[in-house]
Parts: C-alpha cells; sequence; structure tokens
C-alpha cells in the first residue's frame, strides 16, 4: 500500500514538474528560492532594524516560528530520509540537504501564512497567505520536492503557527528582552 502510495506521488509530482526552458521558469525559480531561511530571516532583521518599533515584537516572534520550525524539520528530515526526486536543478538544496520530506519551505510558508494573519496587519497576512502555496507548488515544479512533501510541510507549518500564536503572549512575558 504505502509503495503503490509513493508511486502515485512521485507520478503527480513529475507531471507537475515544469520544463526549465518554460518561458515561466524564472518566475517559478524564483519563488521556488523565496521560501529559504537565510531570505525570511534577513528580511525580518531588516524590518525589525528599519522598521517602527510595533513592528519588533512580531517581527521577533516570526523569527523565533522560522527558526525553532527549521530544527524541528531538520530533525524529522534526517530521521525519515527520503531522498529528493532526481535533477538538475536545486543543488544548493540537493547538497546541502538530500532528504525532501517533509519540505521546509513549505512548512515555513505555512507557519508564516498563519502568524502573518495572526499577528497583523491584515495585508501582510493576506500577502503571505497568498505567496505561501506558490512557493509550495515551486519546489515541486522546479524538482526539489514531491506533492506529499510539500503538503505534510504546510500542515506541519501551519500547526506551528498556531502553537506559535498560542504560546506568544507567554514568550512576550517571559522573554521581554527578545519581544
Amino acid at each position: 500500500m504505502i509503495k503503490q502510495l509513493l508511486h502515485w506521488d512521485a507520478d503527480l509530482s513529475a507531471r507537475c514538474r515544469m520544463s526549465q526552458k518554460s518561458r515561466w521558469w524564472k518566475l517559478v525559480a524564483f519563488l521556488a528560492h523565496s521560501g529559504d531561511s537565510w531570505f525570511w530571516m534577513l528580511g525580518l532583521f531588516m524590518i525589525w532594524l528599519i522598521g517602527s518599533p510595533a513592528w519588533h515584537r512580531n517581527v521577533a516572534l516570526l523569527a523565533a516560528g522560522v527558526g525553532g520550525l527549521a530544527l524541528f524539520v531538520f530533525a524529522l528530515k534526517f530521521t525519515i530520509r527520503r531522498q529528493r526526486p532526481p535533477g538538475d536543478w536545486g543543488a544548493i538544496y540537493r547538497n546541502t540537504d538530500p532528504h525532501s520530506f517533509p519540505s521546509g519551505h513549505a512548512a515555513r510558508a505555512g507557519l508564516l501564512a498563519v502568524m502573518s494573519l495572526g499577528l497583523g496587519p491584515l495585508w501582510f497576512g493576506l500577502t503571505v497567505l497568498c505567496w505561501a502555496p506558490l512557493v509550495s507548488m515551486a519546489r515541486v515544479a522546479t524538482g526539489v520536492h514531491y506533492l506529499s512533501d510539500i503538503i505534510a510541510g504546510i500542515l506541519l507549518g501551519s500547526a506551528a503557527g498556531f502553537v506559535m500564536l498560542a504560546i506568544s503572549p507567554w514568550l512576550v512575558q517571559t522573554f521581554p528582552l527578545f519581544f
């Protein structure tokens, strides 16, 4: 049964793959990279530096969520050890993280969407909510993940986002220096 599901997942994922010759390839590749943790952490740090003090707490909470989730996903990936789909694109991912399940990019996207909607402002939350499925599907279209990787990632990240929102008052009260 599991073998059949994995075969179906690989087949469906291959059908979602995009040719690098497509006129949309550069946009899809950009979306696939836009979920990188370093990109988000750098962006959050810049917002914290130049943004108003009203943003500082939310940025710190988002960064804590991204960092904590990254550690959890990394541990899962090295426990499960599912190899990435075969392919050439995404050498940096293939070399530094050869495991695909769950998708860290999709998990991060789910976490950020939930937390952004919960923390506000609404325009930011809606923007991230629109971005999350695009970055997730771009990971399949570029061939670095299977569909099941991103589904698991989005579910895991969304759950982590709800947990972060639930514990954020405690984090702010317990660690006021950071938030």
